[in-house]
């Protein structure tokens, strides 16, 4: 059973747009390490960032709505009409969506103080979930609107001055073999990064396993991007890391789209006399292939559908192409010569 982001965060299934931002809202402030030191507060924080990350994108909501939380991770529903299934993974650091959501700035830090009295940037304590004996909060709303709206301005001049920029994205060379191709795969690549700590100024290294899932028949050229998951500073949106797939030289295929190109050396007396040719495949078996006719320079056989997956219908394949090069010999005895001459056609 997956995780119920609707319950998560209170809400029906059914919420809108300002509905699910004013529960991740409330729901953050609430759970926030910062203020809540329950021993769970964290995990709870976090879950509340994952609810919010995907039901805030309609696409990613629209998946999880069909296919649920395992269909959503494990690639249940389909990005259109560019043949690849849609894959999502939390980026896992909710203090940067918390970071995010109030502006890239902590809300924490922009409560004004008068003895005990304090007011928060527009948001109204409904909102916030906080009672009234609990300290910092306990005087909220005792301002007058007029000093909740000079607040808010203030604020939001401030975001203003420092809108923040994306870095570029991160693009990396990703490696496959034709295997790899033929059969679908997953690869974990480790990256390194600079993450925003809950003061939204303070910077932490950390180190995150990205998993990436390689779909039978993806042509060498096709990306695969995570989402934001570069460096964070505090003037910066974090880059998209992409990969981009790189098919690996092998020992005996060469790749013309979805064909595999297979090149069999054969010696002059085969080509002319006939022989049989024993074809190996990508997924490890071989095939006997019978050459009854002389082969010529430039000849080429199919063997149907012994090729790699199409990438929008995996059970097809492409052919494997067999491509001949034959092996003269270096020399020839008189004896031998003088009978190719009585016996081989002049043209």
């Amino acid at each position: 059973m997956g995780k119920d982001y609707y319950k998560i965060l209170g809400i029906q299934s059914g919420a809108n747009e300002d509905e699910i931002k004013k529960a991740y809202r409330k729901m953050a402030l609430k759970y926030h390490p910062d203020k809540n030191k329950d021993p769970n507060a964290e995990e709870k924080f976090k879950e509340i960032a994952e609810a919010y990350d995907v039901l805030s994108d309609p696409k990613k909501r629209a998946v999880y709505d069909q296919y649920g939380e395992e269909g959503l991770k494990t690639g249940g529903g389909s990005s259109g009409g560019s043949g690849n299934t849609f894959h999502y993974t939390f980026h896992g650091d909710p203090h940067a969506t918390f970071a995010s959501f109030f502006g890239d700035s902590n809300p924490f830090d922009i409560f004004f103080a008068s003895s005990r009295s304090r007011v928060f940037n527009g948001f109204d304590q409904e909102d916030m979930d906080i009672d009234d004996n609990d300290d910092p909060f306990s005087a909220f709303g005792r301002f007058g609107f007029n000093g909740i709206n000079d607040v808010h301005w203030q604020h939001q001049e401030s975001l203003h001055t420092r809108r923040k920029v994306q870095d570029p994205p991160v693009i990396h060379e990703l490696k496959v073999s034709l295997e790899e191709i033929y059969h679908g795969s997953t690869k974990r690549m480790k990256i390194t990064r600079r993450r925003l700590n809950a003061d939204g100024q303070t910077m932490r290294t950390e180190d995150k396993i990205l998993n990436i899932v390689i779909k039978r028949g993806w042509k060498e050229g096709t990306k695969i991007t995570f989402p934001k998951e570069g460096d964070a500073t505090p003037d910066n949106i974090p880059a998209d890391i992409t990969f981009i797939l790189k098919d690996k030289p092998h020992l005996h295929f060469k790749r013309d789209g979805t064909n595999a190109v297979y090149t069999a050396n054969i010696s002059l007396k085969e080509a002319l006399c006939g022989c049989t040719v024993n074809i190996p495949t990508i997924d490890g078996r071989v095939i006997p292939l019978p050459c009854n006719d002389i082969i010529k320079p430039g000849t080429v056989k199919r063997l149907h559908g012994e090729g790699l997956p199409f990438p929008k219908a995996p059970s097809q394949r492409g052919d494997l192409i067999v491509e001949f090069k034959i092996r003269f010999p270096d020399r020839i005895a008189p004896q031998t010569r003088q009978i190719l001459k009585q016996h081989l056609p002049c043209a």
